[in-house]
C-alpha cells in the first residue's frame, strides 16, 4: 500500500515537472490545459479544507511565488494520494477480514 502510494506520488510529480517545463517553453493550448488538469486535484483538495482562498490572496499579494504555489500543490497532491491509498487499503483489509471470517464460520477457506 505504501509502495503504491509512493510510486503514484513520484509519477504524478514527474509528470507535473515535465508539463511545467513544457508550459514554460511553449505556449501550446494543449500543454496549458494539461497543466490546469494536473493542478485541479490539489486545488480542489485545498478548496475542501478552505485553503485555496488564502493561497490565492497570498499569491496575488506577492507573498508567495509561482514556485511556492507549485511546491505547495505538490505537497498537497502527495498527501491526497497517500490518503487515498490508506483509505483503499483500509477498505480492502476490512473486506478481506470479512471474507476470511465468513469462510472460517463455514468450515474452511474460500474456494478460488
Amino acid at each position: 500500500m505504501w509502495g503504491n502510494a509512493f510510486l503514484l506520488s513520484v509519477l504524478y510529480l514527474l509528470v507535473g515537472i515535465v508539463v511545467e517545463l513544457l508550459r514554460r517553453r511553449s505556449s501550446s493550448p494543449t500543454v496549458a490545459r494539461l497543466s490546469m488538469a494536473l493542478d485541479s486535484l490539489p486545488a480542489r483538495a485545498l478548496e475542501v479544507v478552505h485553503g485555496l482562498e488564502p493561497l490565492r490572496a497570498a499569491y496575488f499579494d506577492g507573498r508567495i511565488s509561482d514556485l511556492g504555489v507549485r511546491v505547495l500543490f505538490g505537497i498537497v497532491t502527495v498527501a491526497v494520494i497517500f490518503l487515498l491509498a490508506l483509505v483503499v487499503g483500509a477498505i480492502m483489509a476490512v473486506l478481506r477480514w470479512a471474507v476470511l471470517r465468513a469462510a472460517s464460520s463455514k468450515g474452511g477457506p474460500p474456494q478460488s
